[in-house]
Formats: structure tokens, sequence, C-alpha cells
């Protein structure tokens, strides 16, 4: 979060967070949780400083957490509306980070924004918004439910997802977003998509190492009544890549990244 002067807590200052729900969500687990804050432009000419390898070297895994749009200009294209701009500087940072893990084959899992990161890393494209290029999409997101808004979707036959979840196929998701993926990155498989518009809900790379992205947040605690699909399972597949990845690797950590 950039400066803004009407905010309470540091006006003047950037802001750099993790959301506790997903932070928790992991430590539940065993996992230690660590946020890792991006390098500042001046600070990164100073000899000595920490870059994304000194993070990928000490952690197991890579956490690519919901926020703020993803930046049209991120896809090679401009925005619609003003208010679709995103953040540039914060995809920058986070571009650099899954190039970093991926390329050293350590786990990665994208949340909704982080999703949607990973495809375009890997050059596919974004839905600005689907209330305006998929206007049959009208459920995706609801500002006054926001995290109790659900809907249903299809967990493909034959996918690492299906595989996950013993075979489930119709199941309900949270939804909180009105960015979505549209042209499909490079090396990446759909594994569930929306119903009953189709639109992508997870996608799995499909080369060496553990790369993951579901547009639902597991990590949000169930609306009372609600039939979700259960969180564990995901979490578990991605700490036992962590856990195979740190042996593989030969190394001591029990550390996992989370941005």
């Amino acid at each position: 979060m950039y400066p803004d002067p009407s905010r309470a807590v540091l006006p003047a200052k950037t802001v750099q967070y993790a959301e506790e729900n997903a932070a928790n969500w992991l430590m539940t687990a065993g996992a230690v949780v660590f946020v890792i804050p991006r390098l500042g432009g001046a600070a990164a000419h100073f000899p000595g400083a920490v870059s994304v390898a000194s993070y990928v070297d000490a952690l197991d895994g890579l956490v690519l957490q919901g926020g703020s749009d993803v930046a049209p200009s991120s896809y090679g294209e401009q925005p619609l509306r003003p208010e679709w701009a995103g953040d540039p500087e914060r995809d920058a940072y986070e571009l650099g980070l899954f190039r970093g893990f991926t390329r050293r084959h350590k786990p990665v899992l994208g949340i909704c924004r982080g999703c949607q990161l990973i495809n375009v890393a890997l050059g596919g494209s974004l839905y600005q918004d689907l209330g305006v290029q998929v206007p049959a999409s009208g459920h995706h997101r609801h500002e006054a439910l926001y995290d109790a808004n659900l809907h249903e979707a299809t967990i493909l036959p034959g996918s690492g997802l299906a595989v996950t979840y013993g075979g489930e196929s119709r199941v309900r998701v949270n939804s909180i977003h009105h960015q979505a993926i549209k042209s499909l990155g490079r090396g990446l498989t759909v594994e569930a998509q929306s119903h009953p518009d189709r639109l992508v809900e997870a996608i799995r790379g499909n080369g060496p190492g553990y790369v993951v992205g579901v547009q639902w947040h597991p990590e949000f605690p169930a609306p009372v009544g609600a039939d979700l699909l259960k969180s564990e399972p995901l979490r578990d597949e991605f700490l036992s890549a962590c856990r195979q990845s740190r042996s593989r690797l030969g190394l001591g950590s029990k550390q996992l990244a989370e941005t």
C-alpha cells in the first residue's frame, strides 16, 4: 500500500503486508511464514544488499497472495479504464520472486491475484474486468458479501486437483475477483473452471517443480453453514512439495515464504 494521507497508520509510508488468514492457514500446518519485503530502487544499489536470490536460497516455497489488480501493462495491454491500471511496481517485484523460485524448481502457490500473476509470468493475459468483457459472468465478486460470495466450480477429470481431492468434481468456492485469466500462459494446464460460465479457476504448471494457482481464497474461513471445498488438501499438497524440494536440494531450513 502506497502513501495515503487519509490512512490513519503510517500515512506517508509505503506499507508491505501479509493478510493474517493467509499466514495462519500455513502456520496451523506447522509452516514458518515470512513476509518478503520489496527492496526499494535506491536500496538495490548498495553493496551487500539482499536480493531475490537471497530469499530463494533461504526459503522452501513461495505463496503469492491476493490483493490489487495485476496491471494490464504487465501483459502488454493498456487499461480500459483508469481504475484498472493495477500495480505495476508490485507486479515487477512478484514476477521477480516467481522467476527466482521457479528457476530453482521451488514450489509456488498463487491465490487469486497470485494465480493471475503466475499466468501473466508465463505469457498469458487477463480479462481486465469481467463485468465489461464477460458480462454473462455476474457472480464472481460482490462488494457487500465479499468472502461470503460463493459459486460452483468444476474440478476437471484427470487433473492434479482431482487427485488431491479424491476425484471430487462439482464443488463450491468463494469468489472475490473482477479480473480473470483470458489467454493461458505457456506450460500451464487448466484444472478447474467456474460453473456455469467456465472461467479458469485453477491452473498447474507442466514443467519441473510445483506451480499451482487457484482463483478462490482457500485461506478464508467458510461462512457458517456453507459447504465449501476444503482448503486443507491444497495446503498440504503445497507443503509436501516444499518438503520434497528441501530434501532434493539438501537444505536444512524448515522455512516457507509468503509475499
